[in-house]
């Protein structure tokens, strides 16, 4: 199997990898995280309408580039690397993905926006009372005349503050946890009913817990798919942000072996110590690991959704415990300093921890792998 990148995707990675290392530097970051905005929207402004690269896994005919996930997946490691907080993940491999998978008239509006940075969509799809479980919903999506009348809390929105575009998940008739009656909707997120409280993450982004009141929404507002599209984009996200695992751990490396280089102790630079040589080589492995477990999900995303499911989870459980490994790896070699705010290796280590758990744990994929593969 060849496994190479084509030169589009290699031009793709080269160009921002360059622009993340002429514009987002560390001291830049932590002047984004201090800002009102928590960010600088010209960041996201030269990525898209300027470069170009939010049209990447974009179809022709809608004026992308003709990739897909494994242009999400070289985007999702190169911004990993820097640990940038854009609305990538939310915007182009969740709202995106689920406009493509859906078609119709909403997608051929609102991929264009995207691509020209007008839109950034927030994905609203956990709840107070839930877990990992996308079908344990109490929002309602009621039909009224032509559309419907949403009410319910979505906590934890990543991207909300700065949203055009809620992408809300809402029961439009069966039982809490019922997979039937399930559906996604795309909604303004300026839309009479709906309030925020927004509040920084611990890995630096912003987030909201959302609440809407009889909020009224269109019909065309639906995404037809139901339960098995939300799946679907789910397992499109937790490949995406095994990506950007995958440059994390590899920066958190990196700088790991920097840092013993310099730091001394006895008289010597501390990586000349076997047991810290012994150290960082189990960190390389797990980073290579990542990688290799990152693009294993990616390729099967295409398979039977039984396949995929079972592919995606047992990536995300292996990310998720090797990104464990390494990150505190990084933290004990650094020592106290490492979770300051002044190095960069404690904001590695917060945005892995929060990887770990995002769209389920280890044990909740693995639980899932389980299912899908032992017998009844």
């Amino acid at each position: 199997m060849d496994l190479s990148y084509t030169e589009t995707q290699d031009m793709l990675r080269d160009t921002l990898a360059k622009f993340l290392a002429d514009t987002y530097d560390f001291e830049t970051r932590k002047k984004m995280l201090a800002s009102p905005e928590g960010r600088d929207p010209g960041i996201w402004r030269a990525l898209s309408a300027e470069l170009g690269l939010t049209s990447a896994p974009f179809a022709e005919e809608h004026g992308g580039m003709g990739g897909g996930a494994i242009e999400n997946m070289i985007m999702m490691e190169e911004l990993g690397k820097v640990i940038a907080i854009e609305p990538w993940l939310q915007t182009v491999v969740i709202g995106g993905g689920a406009l493509k998978a859906a078609g119709g008239a909403l997608a051929d509006a609102t991929i264009p926006a995207i691509i020209a940075g007008d839109a950034i969509i927030a994905f609203a799809y956990a709840e107070p009372t839930g877990r990992y479980n996308l079908a344990d919903l109490t929002t309602t999506a009621k039909a009224d005349g032509s559309g419907y009348v949403l009410n319910g809390h979505k906590a934890s929105v990543y991207a909300a503050p700065w949203a055009t575009h809620l992408l809300v998940t809402a029961r439009t008739g069966g039982s809490q946890r019922e997979r039937a009656g399930v559906e996604l909707f795309l909604i303004d997120a300026k839309s009479p009913g709906i309030t925020r409280r927004d509040y920084p993450t611990v890995d630096g982004f912003r987030a909201s817990e959302v609440y809407f009141e009889n909020v009224a929404i269109p019909g065309e507002a639906l995404l037809s798919g139901g339960i098995d599209l939300i799946e679907r984009v789910v397992d499109e996200a937790n490949v995406a942000i095994c990506a950007e695992g995958t440059g994390i751990a590899r920066t958190m490396v990196a700088h790991t072996v920097e840092y013993t280089k310099q730091r001394k102790q006895f008289g010597q630079p501390i990586g000349k110590f076997q047991v810290l040589q012994h150290r960082m080589s189990d960190m390389f492995c797990e980073a290579e690991q990542i990688a290799s477990m990152a693009l294993m999900g990616t390729l099967k995303l295409d398979l039977p959704a039984d396949q995929r499911k079972a592919a995606v989870s047992l990536a995300k459980a292996k990310v998720a415990r090797s990104l464990r490994i390494t990150g505190q790896h990084a933290i004990q070699t650094h020592g106290g300093i490492g979770i300051t705010m002044e190095l960069a290796i404690g904001h590695y280590f917060k945005r892995a921890s929060m990887i770990e758990g995002q769209f389920g744990n280890a044990d909740h994929h693995l639980e899932r792998y389980e299912a899908l593969t032992l017998p009844a």
